[in-house]
């Protein structure tokens, strides 16, 4: 008997249109997501996504500004009173700065973020006046905002304000004063503006006393090409700069009072000797910083080494202490008074250096190291 083999072929030729069918169907999707031709894509949102535009948009803006403003509002003046503040971690946060305050603050409105960048930047830039430069962006904005509802544009508002700005700068320049930084009393008076409504004013003197002193400690004198023509007494003229974050730190240590706090014209770290047959008062040292561990490396990959005979496991240890002790006289060749390194000291190494009468400090932290 023979056999047809039409019918398995005429199957074939239907699963195979049927393939180019679905294929065909996926490229119409795929160019429904793109969107038509010469348009950009089509962009699937979430459901409680909130577009808005125009006037809307900056009502809501202005809106958002003022909700910021409000919360620190209370925080400036004579009157001010401190916000308590319950962070993620559990730490409680007692304060009136504002942008102490507004850090602590989640907000996912553009604009708030913004105003919060704001005083962040204040913060880094003077120091001082983070409060009140919100609440001055705040009304502002809330002074804008019936011009906005009259429908006056906003480019128009926007030079209304830098006419403003510079009639501002005009009368600061007029009632600006020269101040001199050897000048005691007129430097307190300032840092008595910037620092009398942070603290209770039984210990304003001394945290003034203090600010200054280390403000003035850490103040460095850099030369910088003069900007007036016809200065013809040099080429240069002297820069103060003050570099907080990296020349001055605040070490706190429990128990005390405020009134034992003192301005330490050095670098002070909580160490003791690593060995206690070294000497803790040296005076002129010479100090060698190291960045680097004064003990045997390990290896990066994980080794395991079989010993079959008992001397070798002693040459092993030998090879250890002669690498370390190679280390150690190449340090004390250098004759230091001080050894201060960031990572560890072994007990073999702490031998050699109390020996030669040098005083070693391990695990200094980074910032520690670098004001040395």
């Amino acid at each position: 008997h023979k056999i047809s083999a039409r019918p398995k072929t005429r199957s074939r030729r239907t699963t195979e249109e049927r393939r180019i069918a679905e294929r065909g169907r996926h490229g119409e999707a795929a160019m429904a997501s793109q969107g038509p031709p010469g348009m950009g894509p089509v962009m699937v949102l979430n459901s409680k996504t909130q577009r808005t535009h125009g006037r809307q948009a900056q009502l809501g803006n202005i809106a958002a500004a003022r909700a910021v403003a409000d919360i620190i509002r209370s925080t400036l003046g004579p009157r001010s009173m401190l916000k308590m503040l319950l962070d993620p971690m559990g730490g409680i946060v007692i304060t009136n700065d504002g942008n102490c305050i507004l850090r602590e603050v989640d907000v996912s409105h553009p604009t708030a973020k913004s105003m919060i960048e704001l005083s962040r930047a204040q913060d880094e830039e003077v120091g001082d006046g983070t409060t009140s430069v919100i609440i001055l962006a705040g009304e502002m904005l809330i002074n804008a905002e019936p011009f906005a509802r009259a429908n006056v544009h906003p480019t128009v508002i926007v030079r209304g304000y830098n006419y403003a700005l510079q009639e501002a700068l005009s009368i600061c320049e007029k009632l600006a004063l020269t101040v001199d930084v050897k000048d005691t009393e007129r430097m307190k008076d300032l840092v008595q503006s910037c620092i009398g409504t942070k603290f209770s004013s039984r210990w304003n003197d001394i945290m003034i006393d203090m600010a200054l002193k280390a403000v003035l400690t850490v103040a460095r004198e850099t030369p910088m090409p003069s900007l007036l023509p016809g200065d013809g007494s040099s080429m240069y003229s002297q820069k103060m700069e003050v570099d907080i974050k990296r020349y001055a730190k605040v070490e706190k240590i429990p128990g005390g009072e405020i009134s034992d706090c003192t301005v330490l014209s050095g670098v002070m770290f909580n160490k003791d000797v690593t060995h206690s047959k070294m000497r803790r008062r040296i005076e002129n040292p010479r100090i060698l910083l190291l960045d680097t561990p004064l003990e045997y490396k390990k290896g990066e990959s994980q080794t395991n080494v079989e010993i079959t005979d008992e001397e070798d496991w002693n040459t092993l240890l030998k090879m250890e202490e002669e690498y370390v002790e190679n280390m150690c006289m190449e340090i004390i060749a250098f004759k230091p008074d001080i050894v201060i390194t960031e990572k560890g000291v072994s007990d073999l190494a702490q031998h050699y250096f109390a020996k030669a009468d040098i005083t070693a400090f391990r695990r200094l932290r980074k910032t520690d190291n670098n004001r040395v």
